[in-house]
């Protein structure tokens, strides 16, 4: 092995990549709700406007003129904090419930289960917030001096049971040497947790996910391949577009809405980066880059 670089390897019985410590948070906080408008009102269409001036005359007097994105962008806000809201109470109950030890085996795996769906449904309100965000210009990032290795180990400690229960072997290749960058250690942890497990959703049993961190003249690079299901050539331009599945006519069980890999790209070009994909086809595999600037100094 080049001496510059270090190489870990998991499988579904291996321990997770250190350093530890850093987990995805995926607590919520139940908010009280907020005065919004009905949701009729928000999915109007500029046709029904159009036709109705009555209408017409109420929305021009009672509200600004806002475009379909920025209708579309309110809607995602008030779906995802209702959704939020739910899913918090639902972890509240479920809290409560654990503390009953002497539960029979059954109604502990039952709440296993219950406590693994609502954190990935967690995770889906969670990015469907960071889109709304962005859309809006309000997600502020809070960057300070990061380890980018650090940041990748955290992510892949993140994802280690979502491996473990594919059955999927996962190899690291890092630098000997820390990669250091002007980032948000938690949005760009966010980053590699999403492509890891579009990676795991779209990999079959048994295959491989491998992760390689560079770092170049100006730029640090991570490149994530696997030997999944591949991209066709037609869908490929836009993987990283909002609700765009990789292939919808092999659709997994657990693929998602198309939210993860558009939430990717809008935070690495936010840090100034970017992100791109390849793939041979169709049952090829799949690699997707990420490409950070270095600070200047």
């Amino acid at each position: 092995m080049n001496d510059q670089f270090a190489s870990t390897t998991h499988s579904a019985h291996a321990s997770a990549l250190q350093p530890k410590g850093h987990q995805v948070d995926t607590e919520l906080l139940v908010e009280s709700r907020r005065h919004v408008r009905p949701a009729q009102t928000l999915l109007r269409s500029s046709s029904q406007e159009a036709n109705d001036p009555r209408l017409r005359t109420s929305l021009l007097r009672d509200h600004e003129p806002r475009s379909e994105p920025s209708q579309a962008n309110e809607f995602l806000t008030v779906f995802s904090h209702e959704l939020r809201n739910s899913l918090g109470a639902i972890r509240n109950a479920l809290a409560i419930q654990k503390m009953d030890t002497a539960a029979r085996p059954s109604t502990m795996n039952a709440r296993a289960l219950i406590e693994r769906q609502v954190g990935q449904m967690t995770r889906l309100v969670e990015d469907l917030l960071d889109v709304s965000r962005v859309r809006s210009g309000h997600l502020r990032l809070q960057c300070e001096r990061t380890n980018l290795c650090a940041v990748v180990a955290h992510a892949m400690d993140a994802v280690e049971f979502t491996m473990r229960q594919h059955t999927h072997r996962v190899t690291a290749l890092f630098p000997r040497a820390p990669v250091w960058l002007q980032a948000d250690s938690s949005r760009l942890e966010q980053v590699f947790v999403n492509l890891l497990l579009n990676a795991a959703k779209y990999t079959e049993a048994g295959g491989e996910v491998g992760l390689t961190v560079e770092q170049e003249a100006r730029e640090a690079t991570v490149r994530i391949h696997d030997t999944g299901i591949g991209i066709a050539s037609d869908v490929l331009p836009h993987v990283f577009d909002l609700f765009v599945q990789a292939d919808p006519s092999a659709r997994c069980a657990d693929a998602g809405l198309g939210i993860g890999l558009a939430l990717v790209r809008s935070l690495v070009e936010c840090h100034g980066g970017r992100v791109t994909v390849a793939s041979a086809g169709l049952r090829r595999g799949t690699e997707f880059t990420v490409r950070l600037p270095l600070p200047a100094n």
